[in-house]
C-alpha cells in the first residue's frame, strides 16, 4: 500500500478559492459549529483572521495537503482554558487524522505546551482511545454548542510519527 504524502502549509501559500469549496462542503460542516456558507471575501477574512492566530506566539494553522490536494486544516490556537488543537479535513482525508494529529503533537511539544485541549462537537462519536490518555474528558458548550473535551498532556504523548 502506497503512503499519503502530507505537506502543512502556510495560509499565505494557498488560494482563497481553493479552500472555498472545502470550508462548504456539507459534509465537514456537520461536525463544526453552524455558520452561514462562505464566499470568497469571506474566506479571505477567515484566513486573514487564521494568519493572525498564526502570527501569535505558541499557535500554529496550516493547511493540509494530501497527494498534493488540499484536504483541509489544522490549527494550534488560542482557547478560553488554554491552548487547542483543531482538525478540519474533507472526508477523503479522514483516514489520515491519526497522523496528522500525531504531527500536532510533536509541534505542541516544540511549541512548549505542556496540555493541550482537543474539542469534538458532539456529532461525533466518543474516541475511546483519547479518553484512555487523557488526563480528564468534559461534556463542554463553546457558545451553545455541546462539545467533548479531552485535555492531554503533551509529554506523556508519544515523539514522531
Amino acid at each position: 500500500m502506497r503512503e499519503t504524502s502530507m505537506v502543512f502549509s502556510p495560509f499565505s501559500a494557498v488560494r482563497a478559492e481553493d479552500f472555498l469549496p472545502l470550508l462548504n462542503d456539507e459534509t465537514l460542516r456537520k461536525h463544526l459549529i453552524p455558520h452561514p456558507l462562505f464566499d470568497v471575501a469571506g474566506v479571505r477574512d477567515w484566513m486573514a483572521y487564521k494568519l493572525g492566530v498564526d502570527a501569535r506566539p505558541g499557535c500554529r494553522v496550516r493547511a493540509i495537503f494530501l497527494d498534493g490536494t488540499l484536504a483541509g486544516w489544522c490549527g494550534i490556537q488560542p482557547d478560553d482554558e488554554g491552548v487547542e488543537l483543531a482538525i478540519v479535513l474533507a472526508k477523503a482525508g479522514w483516514g489520515s487524522g491519526v497522523a496528522i494529529f500525531n504531527e500536532m503533537m510533536g509541534w505542541e511539544r516544540e511549541l512548549g505546551h505542556r496540555t493541550i485541549l482537543f474539542h469534538l462537537l458532539d456529532t461525533r462519536p466518543p474516541y475511546l482511545s483519547l479518553a484512555r490518555r487523557a488526563i480528564w474528558v468534559r461534556k463542554t458548550r463553546l457558545g451553545e454548542h455541546p462539545f467533548t473535551t479531552y485535555c492531554l498532556d503533551v509529554e506523556r504523548w508519544p515523539a514522531g510519527p
